[in-house]
């Protein structure tokens, strides 16, 4: 058979878009052609991303946290080479394959107070997993779950979603409660009813950057045990790496019951994702001969999968990320905290390791204040768009904001990004912000642009 897909990528070379708006979701090309993010990238490598006509873009988005080793990396793509050159008997189905054992050896030892690992192929799947784990191994049916919380898009992921903007049209959902964010008491209110199965959240909330209270998930983990709950750690993007420990909960000493981990584990290359549990829980939903399959999943644990994680970790390791995300990541937090005090709509700079929200708020100055309710008045979070805009069309520097109707951007570079790559990112966002201060500055056409975009909508 004669396929050649570069041939085939050649000859339709630009025509992305275009096949988008025909075939799939036409809203996302109209989208990105409205805050004009409308490039077509052909090729990227550790950091950078390069578009069709050779400029090259900062990567402070890295997939949402999917290329925690950076883009294309050598080591990732020859353990994916050796799987394909190697012809393996991949998803036989009935069969206990190597590579997933070695990978759920690797992952547990990484992940101290967790005994087993379910694989599937994304965050929402690890979540589902996690709800249905939850709810056997309980005997009872309602989740908890925070406010401004994502856990995904599928119908049980959904219904411990906090965001109403993606629940609307899609109810009735899964009958669970949602609890303020950090609050213990709220928690205690919902568990005294005596059918709560678990408490699902992440250590830090990817929707707006909100990090944990200190204490918090100890102390969450203590009070649903004593009322026989769980604790679900969703570290879907704070896992792997991302926050300066493997997994962010292990900054609180917290002893969670499941873990999702997903994102990151890929490489960047085939999608992956696990649920670690404590092995009574597993026990619970494999309770026997005929339940063995009772949760699976066709494509769990195959072979590119597998050794695209193990590649990861090794990787990681070799290269001591999760060090240099702790180290990195404070540096570039007390760089921008530093901004605060300097820039009047700059309110405040959070996160942990390589996971950072900047948030925006209403101006002092009487001068710019009629600027910013231009954009207040048109659509809540346009500020925070037309910096990600300058940063990408000035600086040529990839980021977005941190939720819909949220004046907060979210960084979630590369874990390999350098002390120099945080140093282009900092000057760059310095030169934003010394623009959007002057009330005529170029930043404000981007967002007069954004104004007539929205009003338009």
């Amino acid at each position: 058979m004669a396929f050649d897909l570069a041939a085939l990528m050649a000859s339709r070379h630009g025509e992305g878009y275009r096949l988008h708006a025909d075939h799939l979701n036409r809203q996302v090309p109209r989208m990105l052609h409205a805050i004009n993010f409308d490039t077509a990238y052909q090729r990227g490598q550790g950091s950078w991303v390069e578009s069709d006509d050779g400029v090259r873009y900062l990567d402070f988005l890295s997939g949402f946290g999917v290329f925690a080793v950076g883009r294309n990396h050598p080591v990732v793509r020859q353990a994916l080479q050796q799987v394909l050159d190697g012809g393996l008997a991949d998803m036989v189905q009935m069969d206990a394959p190597l590579l997933p054992g070695l990978l759920a050896e690797q992952l547990l030892e990484r992940s101290p107070g967790m005994d087993r690992v379910f694989f599937c192929n994304s965050g929402t799947e690890a979540v589902e997993a996690a709800l249905k784990f939850a709810r056997a191994a309980t005997r009872r049916r309602r989740i908890l779950y925070c406010d401004h919380a994502y856990h995904g898009l599928t119908v049980g992921s959904l219904s411990v979603n906090g965001g109403t903007e993606f629940r609307r049209g899609f109810e009735p959902l899964l009958a669970d409660a949602q609890v303020p964010f950090g609050d213990l008491d709220a928690i205690g209110r919902e568990l005294r009813q005596g059918d709560v199965a678990a408490l699902v959240v992440e250590p830090i909330q990817g929707k707006g950057v909100h990090v944990a209270p200190p204490g918090y998930l100890s102390a969450a983990a203590e009070l649903l045990h004593k009322h026989g709950a769980l604790l679900v750690c969703d570290e879907v993007q704070t896992g792997v790496g991302r926050t300066g420990d493997f997994l962010a909960h292990q900054a609180d000493s917290a002893d969670p019951d499941i873990v999702t981990v997903a994102k990151a584990l890929s490489g960047g290359f085939v999608p992956v994702a696990a649920t670690m549990a404590k092995s009574w829980i597993f026990d619970r939903v494999y309770s026997s001969l005929d339940r063995a399959f009772v949760h699976a999943s066709t494509f769990a644990g195959n072979a590119l999968a597998m050794a695209a994680g193990l590649a990861t970790l090794a990787v990681i390791d070799e290269e001591d990320l999760v060090t240099n995300a702790r180290q990195t990541g404070a540096v570039l937090v007390e760089r921008l905290g530093k901004l605060v005090e300097s820039y009047d709509m700059v309110t405040e700079v959070r996160g942990r390791g390589l996971m950072v929200g900047i948030e925006f708020g209403r101006p002092h100055s009487l001068r710019l204040r009629s600027s910013w309710s231009m954009l207040q008045a048109a659509r809540h979070g346009l500020f925070a768009q037309m910096v990600v805009g300058a940063l990408y069309q000035q600086h040529r520097i990839l980021t977005q904001v941190a939720g819909d109707h949220m004046e907060v951007i979210k960084l979630l570079p590369t874990l390999a990004v350098s002390q120099e790559e945080v140093d282009l990112f900092v000057d760059a966002f310095t030169e934003v912000m010394d623009d959007a201060h002057r009330s005529n500055g170029m930043a404000w056409e981007f967002g007069r642009s954004l104004v007539r975009q929205a009003l338009a909508r």
